[in-house]
């Protein structure tokens, strides 16, 4: 048992790798191509990032499969009429299949900018408090930046955190082979959360 264990959560981890290279490709991707425009809606970039993931050869190599926009069915929902439209939603899927192991790994986008409090809030919300009281399990949090600096807009969401008396679970900046703008946080109850900062600004907003 003690072996399969090992077995599973190597498993796991191989595949959040995969996972992690496929996203940052796509954002590599995206910015070579300049589709992505600075008035997008989260949800616009999310479907324009998942097309580049689709795209890479090494999605069909490594046998993932991705959607956007899943629910997440959730037990404690009383099955009544329109009880599946109650579910949560992620924004990005990725699932892998390998001999008997199945594995789900999701991903949750956000539009930040650096001075509009009200998205680094929402960005606390309905992303960080969604891993946190695991309405979303599995999966990671992608942030993207639209407009001003990159580091001072994870600043003002650490200083929101800080308001809220929060200070142990700062977003902290970790080295990361896939991307330079990788981050940390930890939470109650040993979680950890990983989060990707993506940086449009560059790109064109009509």
């Amino acid at each position: 048992m003690g072996l399969n264990k090992v077995i599973v959560a190597s498993f796991k981890r191989g595949f959040e790798e995969k996972c992690f290279q496929l996203i940052t490709e796509s954002y590599v991707s995206a910015m070579e191509t300049k589709v992505i425009k600075l008035n997008w809606d989260e949800n616009d970039i999310t479907w324009e990032l998942h097309k580049c993931i689709k795209e890479n050869p090494l999605r069909l190599k490594w046998r993932i499969v991705t959607n956007v926009e899943q629910h997440l069915p959730k037990d404690d929902i009383e099955k009544e009429k329109g009880f599946a439209a109650k579910f949560p939603r992620i924004d990005l899927r990725l699932v892998t299949i390998n001999s008997s192991l199945e594995f789900e790994y999701h991903m949750e986008a956000k539009n930040l900018k650096e001075k509009d409090s009200g998205l680094k809030r929402r960005y606390i919300d309905t992303g960080i408090n969604s891993f946190v009281t695991n309405k979303y399990e599995n999966g990671c949090l992608l942030g993207y930046v639209l407009e001003g600096d990159l580091d001072k807009t994870v600043n003002g969401v650490n200083k929101l955190l800080k308001k809220d008396e929060r200070e142990l679970e700062f977003l902290k900046l970790k080295p990361y082979h896939f991307h330079d703008k990788y981050y940390e946080s930890e939470h109650p109850d040993d979680m950890l959360i990983k989060h990707f900062m993506f940086d449009f600004t560059s790109l064109s907003s009509a």
